[in-house]
């Protein structure tokens, strides 16, 4: 099963591995049309009725395969308004070709006439809400037709992740949908053929673009929408926490809370004028502070980090240990913090970002190459009850159940402090999705700044350089 979501971000992800959009749809078109064959003999009259969309492109594809049919392409709208290069492509091709193509500009023209099978390709994945014309009378039409009806991907007007339609819906005798099977096929009374169009399992496997997909901040919204972010850490190190939390605020959180130690307060707020200082009393985190911090946390904050620079002292472990007993919010775990989450019972949902020698102090799995110890972490993450980022040359995040690749990143990011921003760009990714998807978003971007700057910084890079790259990894390439 994958959802219409995901499955967006899988093709986005197929194409930064080299596998063209436009190839897919041809994959597609040829899988549309292969079931066209074993439904109806050749001969038959097929009546493809497109949107302007990629589904109505893989229509537009299918058409070429079926040279044995007796074949109308009815496209809904103008020709100058589909909306992507790929599908519009795909249109030309068949005016070129001399198909009988035709545009329905106003949909009192519609006429399918009496075709034997018609391919629904008007509105597919990821398309939500009721139809509206012309595709809403299109809809009714093929409704109304005595023809074996073929859906592309999902029947119009039915929510591919609900199988719900609001409004109209074709009634669709067969759905062809594409790489894996969509959650609302199944509320269907249809029969669901799954094609397989050539999209790679490293499309899925391995963290890419399509992961991201980062809209742009409501204009309406309001301070605080986008996240606030409350780090707690610092004391014998004062460089983790300021970059963590000012890494949270290029990655698109509204707001960057520092909680640290009394001592070193004045020199974080020195190194960053954005962050918001909280300084509390003595030199270390200490158990005595925890109730003051939990309030803060849970009453004002969207995401903690908890870790960075805190240092390993007995008090502040304890005072660790305290703290997630108390919190139930979102967290992300870093740095000398760790070794207290296999001990701890929480309700909190934490995402821990351990390096190889973290995790197996954690009790993780002792191993040079992360990547081909993914099993045994996931089997770790099942164990621990949390989402593990385990930080390598090539990332492994997991749940215990679903396990990712990020290959993002350079050799340069072997000097100290990435881990930091790593931190502080997982919580901004953690007050705005699921753990997990943070979990696999954070390395992409983190790693994917320091790329940006290898040609300028090379392994002279600095932690401190990715802060400003990493809003053009998030959003400057999109």
């Amino acid at each position: 099963m994958i959802s219409s979501d995901r499955m967006a971000a899988v093709d986005e992800n197929a194409e930064a591995l080299g596998v063209p959009r436009k190839q897919l749809m041809e994959s597609s078109g040829n899988a549309v049309a292969r079931r066209v064959r074993d439904l109806v003999d050749p001969g038959a009259s097929v009546a493809v009725v497109a949107g302007r969309g990629n589904n109505g492109g893989d229509g537009f594809v299918a058409a070429r395969f079926l040279d044995d049919y007796d074949v109308t392409v009815h496209l809904l709208g103008r020709a100058g308004t589909i909306a992507t290069d790929i599908a519009r492509e795909n249109w030309e091709a068949l005016l070129r070709s001399e198909y009988d193509a035709r545009e329905v500009r106003d949909s009192r023209d519609l006429d399918f006439g009496t075709p034997d099978l018609v391919v629904d390709a008007m509105l597919g994945t990821g398309v939500a809400g009721e139809p509206r014309d012309p595709e809403r009378s299109a809809v009714e039409a093929v409704n109304a037709t005595d023809a074996v009806v073929l859906a592309v991907d999902v029947p119009s007007g039915v929510d591919a992740d609900t199988g719900e339609a609001v409004g109209v819906a074709v009634e669709a005798d067969h759905v062809v949908t594409f790489h894996d099977r969509k959650p609302g096929l199944d509320a269907l009374d249809a029969d669901v053929t799954v094609a397989d169009i050539g999209i790679p399992p490293a499309a899925e496997r391995f963290v890419g673009p399509g992961d991201l997909r980062a809209p742009r901040r409501d204009p309406d919204s309001a301070k605080g929408d986008a996240g606030r972010v409350f780090v707690i850490g610092g004391g014998p190190y004062t460089g983790a926490p300021a970059l963590a939390a000012q890494a949270a605020l290029r990655a698109g959180a509204d707001l960057s809370f520092v909680a640290v130690p009394e001592s070193v307060g004045t020199p974080i707020q020195g190194y960053a004028e954005d962050l918001i200082v909280q300084p509390y009393e003595g030199e270390r985190l200490a158990p005595e502070h925890v109730d003051g911090l939990v309030e803060t946390a849970t009453s004002y904050e969207d995401v903690v980090v908890l870790g960075p620079g805190l240092g390993t002292a007995d008090e502040t472990l304890a005072a660790v240990e305290r703290f997630l007993e108390s919190f139930d919010g979102r967290a992300v775990v870093d740095a000398d913090a760790l070794s207290v989450v296999p001990e701890v019972e929480t309700d909190a949902a934490l995402v821990c970002t351990p390096n190889r020698h973290e995790l197996a102090e954690m009790g993780g799995p002792d191993a040079a190459d992360l990547r081909e110890a993914a099993g045994e972490i996931e089997a770790f993450a099942a164990d621990l009850g949390h989402v593990v980022l385990a930080k390598s040359r090539e990332d492994v995040v997991t749940d215990g159940e679903r396990t990712r690749i990020c290959r993002a990143g350079t050799p340069g990011m072997t000097v100290g402090g990435t881990g930091d921003t790593l931190a502080g760009v997982a919580a901004a990714m953690l007050a705005t999705r699921e753990p997990f998807d943070a979990a696999c978003v954070a390395p992409y971007v983190n790693g994917r700044a320091a790329e940006l700057l290898a040609e300028s910084r090379g392994d002279g890079l600095l932690a401190s350089d990715l802060l400003d790259a990493i809003p053009t990894a998030i959003w400057g390439e999109r």
